[in-house]
């Protein structure tokens, strides 16, 4: 109906509601209708028409609404349910994360869309207490506490959502992130791996022992390219185990375990439990600390596959952090198969992406004057979403520990950007240039990586 009169709310005072309208529109015959359908009285406001297209593109989808509803929940709830609508809508636009949160004056509702959060509604403060108390009950959560923090699961049909809630200062603010019960659809082969990485890559893990860690910070996919790993080594003769914070996929053929710090099951009491259960691969989480690197070394001496995340900027880097932990430098050098470094950048929409002048002051100094004379610029249209980009594109640092580099590695010579270069190692930020360069996708999304040598 927004898009039909081309109309959209933007303010509520009493029984007077305010929409916003095109400069074009025949106003007197929209604020007829318009007070006719919603019973109030009707004040309209112009502005730009690109600017409405944009707002009806932000705040209402023309497609994909008649699927909300698919993947019913397994607890009470009608088809007109704010919390289902909210959840359906993240899994349409592929969100990994919905978050609800209060302020002094209002509530938001943002969704997180190829790493970026945007804002979906708003909420009255009085109605915010209704919908933390209908998210609390449908995941078995206290209703009555409101002081500590919270954690819990809501369960659909091929999907899960875990919980989060935490005490604010104006109230509890919620997180719920949307986890794909089902690994079975992904797939090594379409991740972003470029062949000669590939290839790098599939050596290391297809040994059968040492450790193989992949690198990234938070929401970059290191868990997807482990997990499509796994899927890959996932046969009868092997046995596998893994300990997660939280379990993200499940995979039939493979032993999953869930952290519970709260009762002693860490990473490093699951591992030493796990030596005893004849794994051939071992799946962590994550390498949080010195002990559970200690373990992780230990697990890889003994003749076990150890498939690890740990959180450095740079494939290389995971070395020197690991030795910062305590690692002895000999132990490392004689275990290391293969260490990883991922990211994920957004990719311009190819309908509305803009070839622009490239000011050279913008770029970081390191990068001035090398010939990058214009750059593409996100703009915006109804094919994604009015965010100026449509997807994301992983990259990947691959490097395999040969004898040379296990050696640098024993006499903690570090210093190895040479022998990276002439192996035809491309570091991430060499690559996020690339994409530049390209017109893949833009100088404020590769910025920070840019100037991260």
């Amino acid at each position: 109906m927004a898009w039909n009169y081309g109309v959209i709310p933007f303010q509520q005072e009493g029984k007077v509601v305010k929409f916003y309208c095109s400069n074009a529109a025949n106003e007197i015959l929209i604020k007829e209708d318009l007070e006719i359908i919603t019973g109030r009285e009707i004040q309209l406001q112009a502005i730009d028409p690109e600017q409405l297209k944009r707002y009806l593109g932000k705040f209402y989808r023309r497609s994909g609404s008649e699927n909300n509803q698919k993947s019913s929940k397994k607890t009470s709830g009608d088809k007109n349910d704010f919390l289902l609508r909210i959840i359906h809508e993240a899994r349409t636009l592929g969100s990994s994360d919905i978050h609800i949160e209060i302020y002094e004056e209002v509530a938001r509702v943002r969704i997180r869309i190829d790493g970026h959060l945007v804002e979906k509604y708003k909420i009255d403060k009085s109605e915010y207490p209704e919908v933390v108390n209908k998210i609390k009950i449908e995941s078995d959560l206290n209703i009555s506490e409101k002081r500590l923090p919270q954690d819990g699961r809501l369960h659909f049909e091929d999907f899960d959502v875990r919980v989060s809630i935490l005490p604010t200062l104006h109230g509890e603010k919620i997180v719920l992130r949307i986890l794909a019960r089902d690994a079975s659809q992904v797939d090594l082969n379409k991740l972003g791996f470029e062949d000669f990485e590939k290839v790098n890559y599939l050596e290391g893990v297809k040994k059968p022992n040492g450790i193989v860690l992949i690198s990234g910070p938070t929401g970059s996919g290191k868990t997807t390219t482990l997990y499509a790993t796994l899927k890959m080594l996932n046969e009868e003769k092997r046995n596998i185990v893994t300990v997660e914070d939280p379990i993200e996929y499940t995979l039939m053929g493979i032993n999953q375990v869930q952290l519970k710090e709260s009762i002693g099951l860490t990473f490093t009491s699951a591992l030493r439990s796990f030596l005893r259960q004849d794994p051939d691969v071992i799946m962590l989480g994550e390498i949080r600390d010195s002990e559970t690197a200690q373990m992780a070394i230990r697990a890889a001496l003994t003749g076990h596959l150890v498939l690890s995340t740990i959180h450095t900027n740079s494939a290389w880097g995971t070395i020197s952090r690991l030795i910062d932990m305590g690692v002895p430098s000999y132990l490392l050098a004689s275990t290391i198969n293969t260490s990883v470094a991922q990211r994920l950048v957004r990719v311009l929409c190819p309908h509305c992406k803009k070839e622009e002048e490239l000011n050279q002051s913008l770029l970081p100094k390191e990068y001035r004057n090398k010939g990058l004379t214009t750059h593409h610029v996100p703009c915006g249209c109804d094919a994604c979403h009015y965010t100026g980009y449509k997807g994301r594109k992983a990259m990947y640092e691959v490097i395999n520990i040969d004898v040379e580099l296990s050696d640098k590695i024993k006499e903690e010579d570090l210093k190895v950007d040479g022998l990276l270069k002439d192996r035809g190692i491309e570091k991430i930020h060499e690559k996020a240039y690339k994409l530049l360069r390209e017109g893949t996708t833009s100088l404020e999304e590769v910025y920070a990586l840019l100037t991260n040598i």
